[in-house]
């Protein structure tokens, strides 16, 4: 991978489906250095916390066929909501200009959540996506995957 060129002020958001970082850039192009700015994260519950109930039953109209409908994946919804509040969490960040430039690191799973809720305003600030998960490393060792 080249090095990544991330100017001052540059947000660099590290993320999966239940904790993000969103870092800034405090130093300049040649010599980056990322800073903490925002932590977020949803808690994991057990299935048995999310749900209500056990999957439904179809029965047939003839005969006494019947079968079970597909239980929620109730983890991947928390994910996608997550992700979602996330994506609006940026794009109030380029729209109120806390931010003018974006950088996306994820886990491709959730790179390709995440893609579906990107605005006009994220998409423009945008300027370069990262498929690694990288969110449970310290800071220092995610400028030097990064950065280095």
């Amino acid at each position: 991978m080249t090095k990544m060129k991330v100017g001052t002020g540059d947000w660099i958001v590290v993320c999966d489906g239940r904790k993000a970082l969103i870092l800034e850039n405090v130093g300049d192009r040649m010599f980056p250095n990322l800073r903490m700015r925002e932590v977020r994260e949803q808690p994991d519950l057990p299935t048995h916390a999310q749900g209500s109930a056990a999957p439904g039953r179809v029965y047939q109209s003839t005969g006494g066929a019947r079968s079970s409908i597909e239980q929620t994946d109730w983890h991947d919804e928390a994910e996608r909501s997550f992700l979602k509040a996330l994506a609006e969490r940026l794009d109030a960040a380029v729209k109120t200009g806390e931010t003018s430039a974006l950088t996306m690191v994820a886990s491709p799973r959730a790179l390709g959540m995440i893609r579906l809720d990107y605005s006009d305003a994220i998409r423009k600030a945008l300027h370069g996506e990262v498929a690694k998960d990288l969110v449970k490393m310290p800071v220092h060792e995610i400028e030097k995957q990064l950065l280095a």
